[in-house]
């Protein structure tokens, strides 16, 4: 699994950042690491730090792409940059089991129909 940071020109993306985000996303990502070829993170900080900003002006954007499928992605918006970050990934986490689990559910359905045929 390649997992790449990009970050905007508000937001420093030192090599600090870039550890913490990799070490996040992997062990979030673990159970389906042979499933997921890609894992795209973009940090953005919505409002320039000299103009009036509210409460939730850091986005993250994650993007996966899983084997076999188009690529994904999810977005979340808050205070801070790890904040924006961890509510990513966990709607992205949560995108993942969805995802797989209706494409199990349809491998398993068809493997019964498969079985049953053969029964016949």
């Amino acid at each position: 699994m390649q997992i790449q940071t990009h970050t905007d020109n508000h937001i420093h993306g030192d090599e600090t950042l870039r550890g913490y985000v990799s070490e996040a996303v992997e062990h979030a990502m673990a159970r389906y690491e042979d499933r997921i070829t890609r894992v795209e993170v973009f940090l953005a900080e919505e409002h320039s730090p000299d103009k009036f900003h509210g409460d939730d002006d850091k986005r993250c954007v994650m993007e996966v792409r899983l084997r076999g499928l188009k690529p994904m992605s999810v977005r979340h918006h808050d205070s801070t940059v790890r904040d924006a970050f961890e509510g990513a990934a966990i709607k992205l986490q949560h995108l993942i089991e969805k995802t797989l689990g209706r494409l199990d559910h349809r491998h398993e359905a068809v493997q019964s129909d498969i079985e049953l045929s053969f029964d016949s």
